[in-house]
């Protein structure tokens, strides 16, 4: 039905807006009435002609339309494109009034006088102008929307990216200190060995097969067990190691192996008294986790950060924007680590 106006009813119209403006605006200037003082056949086959001029008018914008479309992409919405289609509009205008109107007005009444060329050229563009605007603009939203989409979809792929490399600059970390572990626990103890073998292979399986984008926080909290587990058996055995993770922490779903470059940064810093405390509990919708243990008076500040947390920083502005709270500190000998996952 739409098709049906624009192409058969709508062009009909537009030829008697743009005839009756111009003769009211020509009447008002010469003090003449045209529906009373002039003959009904001359109004009627003028009537006919500017409704058949706006036919063609109309297919040949709208196949200036297309051929822009083809030309250049619909999504370049710059000002040179747009300037360059009203420039053939104006173009187009002045052919078209000036071949096909303007003649049939120097043929009839007292001739074209210098107000019918303004009036003939005039009108006509700014309906023109009019028709522009509306029948462009669904093109050029639509380019903007996929334009936006776009580059909505460019940057996430890009940030999802980021996230995978970041991810991933764990693992040969983590898996050096395991395999190393393992090494030494074969010379002194099979079983243990065997035993730290299960965990790190289920610590494997979790990051490797077992991730999705967001995971249970009781998942994340029993990876972080095993992997907990494994680094006590290569600490030293004056370790005072402290957990406790809050039992309502289930179901609540967060992004995985957050919580775990504050742990291995805390195992390996830890020294001094050798204590570690490992908590996690949940206050409101909110969940903290807190890591505090002692370090030795000759690590400076900044190493005891270590390198682990600037990259969590990172995936955190990622993954938790304007919804996460990571703190750092050192008082005396005891370094505290507190993040805080927001959720709304």
């Amino acid at each position: 039905m739409v098709n049906i106006f624009k192409k058969y009813i709508f062009p009909a119209l537009y030829g008697l807006i743009v005839y009756f403006t111009i003769r009211l605006l020509l009447d008002s200037v010469t003090g003449m009435r045209f529906w009373r003082d002039r003959p009904w056949q001359q109004n009627a086959f003028e009537i006919g002609y500017c409704i058949v001029t706006s036919y063609i008018f109309i297919a040949a914008l709208n196949r200036l339309f297309r051929f822009f479309d083809r030309r250049w992409p619909v999504n370049d919405l710059s000002y040179k494109r747009v300037i360059r289609e009203l420039l053939w509009l104006l173009a187009l205008n002045l052919v078209f009034q000036n071949v096909l109107i303007l003649p049939m007005a120097a043929l009839t009444d007292d001739g074209a006088q210098w107000y019918d060329v303004v009036d003939i050229n005039t009108i006509p563009l700014l309906y023109s102008l009019i028709y522009y605007g509306i029948a462009r603009s669904s093109t050029f939203l639509k380019a903007y929307i996929d334009g936006k989409v776009q580059l909505e979809k460019i940057t996430n792929d890009q940030l999802q990216t980021e996230l995978k490399f970041l991810k991933a600059q764990y693992h040969p970390h983590f898996l050096f200190n395991a395999l190393n572990t393992i090494y030494f626990q074969m010379d002194e103890n099979v079983a243990d060995a065997k035993k730290s073998v299960e965990k790190f292979s289920e610590l494997l399986r979790y990051q490797l097969y077992d991730q999705q984008q967001t995971v249970a926080v009781s998942q994340e909290l029993h990876y972080l067990q095993n992997f907990i587990q494994l680094q006590q058996t290569r600490s030293s055995e004056r370790l005072q190691l402290d957990t406790w993770f809050d039992p309502a922490l289930n179901g609540q779903q967060v992004y995985p192996l957050l919580f775990m470059p504050l742990v291995e940064n805390a195992f390996k810093y830890v020294g001094g008294d050798y204590k570690l405390h490992i908590s996690a509990a949940l206050h409101d919708r909110d969940i903290e986790f807190k890591v505090v243990n002692n370090i030795p008076n000759t690590i400076p500040v900044k190493e005891a950060r270590g390198i682990g947390l600037e990259n969590l920083k990172r995936r955190l502005e990622l993954l938790y924007p304007n919804r996460h709270q990571l703190a750092a500190a050192l008082q005396g000998n005891e370094f505290t680590a507190t993040l805080i996952l927001q959720h709304h």
